[in-house]
């Protein structure tokens, strides 16, 4: 089985199942692309990989609050399953009423997007972000920020946001000026390309903050895996998660996505895990 961390009380995998595949989030187009995934996850598809994460240890999603993804994880306990959810926030939704919907499904956390988050944060709306906080906190949620930038995680610790914990992307494309507004609200994908030098950046900002942290991009949104034969693709996946948990917090967490159509991603990494555990 996947290990189990506390998270505010609930034993969490540490390992949770991210869904940027499921919403056709695509960072690497020319393999696989935003169509190829929207059209392969319908629900039916979902809820089965929902199922088979159960199966392999995975007890918590790190879902959008879309009105897809609410409906599913609604549908999914309505079979009598169990299921952790940590939301994203929905930035095309208005932030309230984001919370209220996702309210209703009793997530263990609720977290600000972090293309918003940093959007903010060069506007220098940092209140915005603090009242949204305040608003998660409200409705009786733990509330986190996610950002691509660790000076973001720095300084709502040195500031006091109120923030319970972290949603921290490997990989920083900000600082190059490529990442704009959510594609949630252009309805432009973002072709962004991921520089394997912020890691190390993130990784030493999680280790100095005490609250719990989600890292997220392990595999760099798949780009770790361009050029690379079968065999190469799997060495790869476990050299990523080997270094994310040798580098985050004991008390932290990572997320990956998954796109079952053409293997068992979902096995696949689980399988990295209970090897990395096995052998510490």
């Amino acid at each position: 089985m996947i290990p189990t961390v506390d998270f505010f009380g609930t034993q969490v995998s540490r390992l949770i199942v991210g869904d940027n595949p499921v919403n056709g989030h695509s960072y690497i187009p020319e393999l696989i692309s935003r169509d190829d995934m929207i059209d392969y996850y319908t629900e039916q598809n979902l809820l089965a990989a929902m199922a088979e994460a159960s199966s392999l240890g995975y007890n918590t999603w790190l879902p959008l609050a879309n009105e897809f993804m609410l409906r599913a994880i609604r549908h999914y306990r309505n079979t009598g399953a169990q299921l952790n959810v940590i939301f994203q926030s929905f930035p095309a939704v208005d932030f309230l009423v984001n919370v209220r919907q996702m309210a209703e499904c009793k997530p263990l956390g609720i977290y600000h997007q972090g293309t918003t988050t940093d959007g903010l944060c060069e506007q220098g709306q940092y209140q915005v972000i603090r009242d949204r906080i305040k608003m998660i906190h409200d409705a009786g949620i733990k509330a986190g920020i996610g950002t691509h930038v660790p000076e973001t995680v720095l300084r709502a610790e040195d500031e006091d946001w109120d923030v319970d914990f972290y949603v921290t992307c490997l990989h920083n494309t900000r600082t190059r000026g490529a990442a704009k507004e959510s594609s949630f609200i252009t309805g432009k994908p973002k072709h962004l390309k991921f520089y394997m030098e912020d890691r190390e950046r993130m990784f030493g900002t999680i280790r100095k903050v005490a609250k719990p942290c989600i890292a997220f991009k392990v595999f760099a949104g798949g780009q770790i895996f361009y050029g690379k034969t079968p065999v190469q693709v799997t060495a790869a996946a476990e050299g990523a998660i080997r270094e994310t948990f040798e580098n985050i917090k004991s008390t932290d967490l990572a997320a990956i996505g998954c796109f079952q159509r053409d293997k068992d991603q979902l096995r696949e990494n689980a399988e990295i895990v209970w090897c990395i555990t096995a052998t510490g």
